[in-house]
């Protein structure tokens, strides 16, 4: 099938003929009060190798990953296009050394197949749908599923225990324009769910994985819990307000306090990875942290992937591959990772209770919630975080890349804004720039 860019408003999609639904009816179903809907939020990624290049385009060309200025909008699509052809073969290193595609899709898909049947359980007919960001199934063909279907209250669910306006934040502004232009999703009775880090059952079952990795290791007390987030750009922290660093120091806080409460008093780091150039980012960085802590005398250490909880390139590639590599070659001798959620029982039925919690609440404003972002509806939401959607500083030197194997999300960032200026230059020098950067014939 071929594959073509598709502009919609602000929304770009580099796609292949958009997937058959799993309704075949030509309408909408009425939309019945009680019907529950629960959408799952996710990054996506390339099903295959021959999808790194235009799921690559898709995140190069997301507006809110980079906030070009509204007159020279009309060039993401160009650029997308040009730094994702250009990024595509390094990128697929990566997806290859993981068995050629990313498992994201289907373990993202059997946690809704999960969650599903734990509601249905509980009482509630409740149907459960995955809306991708990046990749299929899109956020999109997702809405119109929930349209057929007559779904009358909808609980918004990103996969991101914590939130940050770089993940859950251009997940939900996407949503934001889509219900904006249509008239039946703007009926549509709903509440977000931003982020859940602070629940008692995630906490619990986070837990009970290191526990269970840690009986692996001959000197349990003596190991190093080293936990890995994804990183941000420090600006987005101090200039647009992102809570992400907040929340995520107080997830590592409470699940070190249960873990403490079994009887284990290991000492523990937080680092952040997937770095992206010389600009400053939330530190300590994953890679440092490594290094000083082999140089400290740390021979066991238990990685914890704690912003993920699917596997997926930067669990399975990153930390399993590069991170363990640099770990031995810094002396540390005994290592262990423990593995992410996916569909871990504990994990599915807290998102289920978490689910039930919000219902009550479909329809209004704000609920209740003790989280730093509230749950409410999307306007709502938006409106308090990021609300001016100021254009960021770019999160590297324009001339310097340091492209690693993983971390696309931020890969797109540097790449958009660089190649912006290129084209400045262009125009005021009347050279060809970015011809000569890309190796364009």
């Amino acid at each position: 099938m071929s594959a073509v860019p598709a502009v919609s408003s602000d929304i770009v999609r580099f796609q292949r003929q958009p997937e058959a639904p799993n309704d075949t009816a030509s309408s909408s179903t009425p939309v019945s009060t009680d019907k529950v809907g629960v959408l799952l939020l996710n990054l996506g990624g390339p099903d295959s190798l021959e999808d790194v290049q235009p799921f690559l385009y898709n995140l190069f060309a997301d507006p809110e990953i980079i906030r070009l200025p509204k007159p020279v909008k009309f060039l993401q699509p160009f650029l997308a296009q040009a730094i994702s052809m250009s990024r595509a073969p390094k990128s697929s290193e990566g997806y290859k050394a993981i068995g050629g595609g990313s498992p994201l899709r289907k373990i993202t898909e059997d946690q809704a197949v999960a969650l599903e049947k734990v509601l249905r359980s509980k009482g509630h007919d409740a149907n459960v749908y995955v809306g991708m960001r990046y990749w299929h199934p899109y956020t999109e063909e997702a809405l119109e599923q929930i349209k057929r279907d007559g779904v009358g209250r909808l609980v918004i669910l990103p996969l991101y225990p914590q939130f940050s306006i770089s993940t859950s934040g251009s997940s939900l502004r996407l949503l934001e324009q889509l219900f904006k232009e249509d008239s039946k999703l703007q009926k549509l009775k709903h509440t977000v769910i931003p982020s859940w880090y602070q629940r008692k059952g995630y906490v619990n079952a986070m837990v009970d994985l290191m526990v269970a990795e840690l009986q692996k290791f001959p000197n349990k007390q003596g190991v190093e819990i080293f936990f890995s987030a994804h990183g941000v750009p420090k600006s987005y922290v101090e200039e647009a307000g992102d809570p992400y660093k907040e929340e995520m120091e107080e997830c590592v806080n409470l699940i070190m306090t249960e873990f403490k409460q079994r009887g284990y008093s290991n000492h523990h780091t937080l680092a952040y990875q997937s770095r992206v150039g010389p600009a400053e980012w939330l530190k300590p960085y994953t890679d440092d942290s490594i290094r000083h802590l082999g140089q400290s005398g740390v021979k066991s250490m238990l990685a914890v992937p704690i912003s993920f909880v699917s596997e997926h390139i930067e669990t399975l590639e990153e930390i399993d591959m590069e991170y363990r590599e640099l770990a031995e070659e810094s002396g540390i001798k005994q290592w262990g990772r423990v593995p992410a959620l996916n569909t871990n029982q504990a994990f599915i039925d807290d998102l289920a209770e978490a689910v039930l919690e919000a219902l009550p609440y479909v329809g209004q404003l704000v609920g209740p919630g003790d989280a730093l972002v509230p749950m409410g509806e999307l306007e709502t939401l938006l409106e308090a975080y990021d609300r001016e959607r100021r254009a960021l500083p770019s999160p590297v030197v324009m001339w310097e890349w340091g492209w690693t194997k993983s971390a696309e999300t931020w890969n797109g960032r540097l790449a958009m804004v660089a190649i912006f200026v290129i084209l400045l230059l262009e125009v005021t020098t009347g050279q060809s720039i970015l011809k000569n950067v890309l190796d364009i014939e």
